[in-house]
């Protein structure tokens, strides 16, 4: 039973050991390909924090603007191409049919329990 007992830590080590080896292994690759592949922007072209004292460059700030205002323009064609209109009420029964049909067959299932 030691033997047993023996073998199956060792056989549980292995499996924990290559699972988390293979985690570090894809963590490794990751950070490799993430250095590879980033933009390197040099120091003196980092934008400042959002909130640093320190305004935005003006070009930036006009390609903002440029942005807001298509946004703004695309929503103002898109509310006049919209055929979407409220729907009216239809007038309500007391009993739908639908509700009508349930409640006759429910009525009839009572009905043939007690009968038994």
């Amino acid at each position: 039973m030691n033997t047993n007992l023996l073998l199956s830590l060792e056989i549980t080590a292995l499996g924990m050991g290559l699972v988390f080896s293979a985690i570090i292994l894809l963590w490794g690759m990751m950070a490799v390909l993430t250095a590879l592949t980033a933009d390197k922007e040099s120091p003196a072209e980092e934008e400042p924090a959002s909130d640093s004292p320190i305004v935005a460059s003006s070009s930036q700030a006009d390609s903002k603007l440029q942005v807001a205002l298509l946004a703004v323009a695309m929503a103002l064609a898109e509310q006049g191409q919209t055929s979407a209109h409220p729907l009216e009420q239809p007038p309500t029964a007391l009993v739908s049919a639908w509700q009508l049909g349930m409640r006759t067959r429910q009525m009839s299932e009572k009905g043939s329990m007690k009968r038994r």
